[in-house]
């Protein structure tokens, strides 16, 4: 069983695996004519000690380890993917680094400041029905923080046990009429998370917990994501 302990044995781990991973980026050449926006979301770990309160998330398996990732509620009142699970992120402003854009979001979305000193590495791009290419850094948020939700973006702010996302039940494929791929869904609790959030978290799993070498552009979105 893997150690979710959230300390440098855990850093090394992750990084280890991520550093060996053949990242895939973007290819312009397969998107011939398309005009996919730049985004960049933060696979952010942290210690739980601290979290909000995650009792309605939980499954009765408990926390083994104290290793969480963080994830929000977006805010209705945004005008796309409103009340929808997210990582911390958003659109690359110009001559923006991923790293940078990632650093800037999560400090702007629920008030995390970090320096560059915390990325640990990338996963791999995922191209979104909604018109953009989304590119994942992991970050070490570390094991003393506070966290505030900007109220313009973020409904509500969740710390989940890495543990959640090692479930042997996950991931989940669904069919829909509307594409040949299957739909790739993350078990929480007694709800699920969609791709494209559930697809890198589930590659962060493969990669950076497992060490093996999974693709998940194919993986489809549920069609309320696609606008």
């Amino acid at each position: 069983m893997l150690d979710l302990t959230f300390n440098e044995n855990l850093l090394r781990h992750v990084s280890a695996n991520l550093e060996q991973f053949n990242r895939k980026p973007f290819d312009r050449k397969s998107h011939a004519g398309s005009e996919l926006k730049q985004a960049a979301v933060a696979v952010t770990l942290v210690a739980l000690q601290g979290a909000p309160d995650t009792s309605g998330i939980l499954t009765d398996d408990g926390v083994r380890g104290d290793a969480a990732m963080i994830l929000t509620r977006r805010s209705a009142r945004l005008r796309k993917h409103a009340g929808q699970w997210a990582l911390p992120g958003g659109q690359m402003e110009a001559g923006e680094r991923p790293e940078d854009t990632v650093l800037r979001e999560l400090e702007e979305e629920v008030g995390l400041a970090l320096d560059a000193d915390r990325i640990i590495g990338r996963l791999d791009d995922y191209d979104t029905r909604s018109g953009f290419t989304i590119k994942p850094v992991v970050v070490w948020g570390g094991s003393d923080f506070s966290l505030t939700a900007n109220p313009d973006e973020v409904a509500s702010i969740h710390l989940i046990p890495l543990a959640e996302f090692m479930r042997a039940d996950a991931p989940i494929l669904e069919t829909i009429p509307e594409s040949d791929n299957p739909v790739l869904l993350m078990p929480v609790g007694e709800t699920c998370i969609a791709a494209p959030t559930a697809a890198i978290i589930y590659q962060f799993r493969e990669v950076a917990m497992l060490g093996k070498n999974r693709r998940v552009a194919h993986f489809e979105q549920p069609y309320f994501a696609w606008h």
